[in-house]
């Protein structure tokens, strides 16, 4: 049994990437947050996405508790897995899981720097601290089993806003995601209007447009005053750096785009 590790801190994508990795390497089954997926198929564990506090995920996530522990340590010698991947904030955390499993070593480290762009992290991180959104990377009727023992009446099942399926994978609103972050529109705005207002060739902001639904993304009309003969490129491509260091360091979030209409120039002597 050969055990491969992917890690990195809490919001980077590690489960959206898992799939695909383990595709890539051939691996059978995938243990993430107190989950034992086999072959694409939930096999035994509780997802720590369930629990109700952050304390109580983490413990969830290492198999803290015995019951739970025993409980997949018995399905995976049952079926002996060829390779199994594992998901942690950290190396030290994925330590604990495979002492808590009796798993075999050595066990072969991912950051997931090695396999995922930093602006797909960045937009990773993004979605998790601005909409709580987590992901199993198991599909829907797979999660459905579990939620079935949580859930009443089948139509609360049905109809829950707390999880939206994307292909082979689950998006799931846990109760310790602590809400939301919110910006106000008028925020975006005014530091569209500080940025620009640096640059003496723009004479006017006519439009900003942003959205925040699924990555960040900003959308900016201007009217430009230049030298005949000034290369306009060059102006666009310095705007759209400083609205991404300010936008980074104002709001801590990196844009995955900034596009920049010029609807209007004036040229000048």
């Amino acid at each position: 049994m050969e055990i491969y590790a992917l890690y990195g801190t809490s919001g980077t994508g590690k489960s959206t990437s898992a799939l695909q990795l383990a595709h890539q390497l051939e691996i059978d089954a995938i243990i993430d947050d107190g989950i034992l997926i086999y072959q694409g198929r939930k096999l035994a564990g509780t997802s720590a996405k369930y629990e109700k506090t952050k304390i109580q995920a983490v413990k969830r996530a290492i198999f803290h508790y015995q019951e739970h522990a025993d409980e997949v340590r018995k399905v995976i010698e049952m079926t002996q897995p060829g390779r199994i991947l594992i998901l942690g904030t950290s190396r030290r955390m994925i330590s604990r899981i495979i002492e808590a499993l009796s798993l075999p070593e050595p066990v072969r480290f991912i950051p997931i720097e090695s396999i995922k762009p930093q602006q797909e992290i960045e937009a990773a991180r993004y979605i998790r601290e601005t909409m709580g959104k987590h992901v199993i990377p198991i599909p829907r009727v797979e999660v459905e089993k579990d939620l079935l023992q949580r859930l009443i009446a089948s139509a609360q099942q049905i109809f829950s806003p707390k999880k939206e399926v994307i292909g082979e994978t689950t998006v799931v609103h846990p109760s310790f995601a602590g809400g939301r972050i919110i910006i106000h529109p008028q925020v975006l705005r005014k530091i569209v209007q500080v940025t620009c207002g640096r640059f003496p060739a723009i004479t006017q902001i006519h439009k900003t447009t942003y959205t925040f639904e699924d990555l960040p993304r900003l959308t900016v009309a201007l009217s430009v005053k230049v030298g005949f003969g000034t290369a306009i490129p060059p102006l666009v491509e310095q705007v759209q750096m400083a609205l991404h260091e300010e936008a980074t360091y104002c709001l801590n979030i990196a844009p995955a785009s900034i596009d920049i209409k010029i609807t209007g120039i004036e040229l000048v002597k």
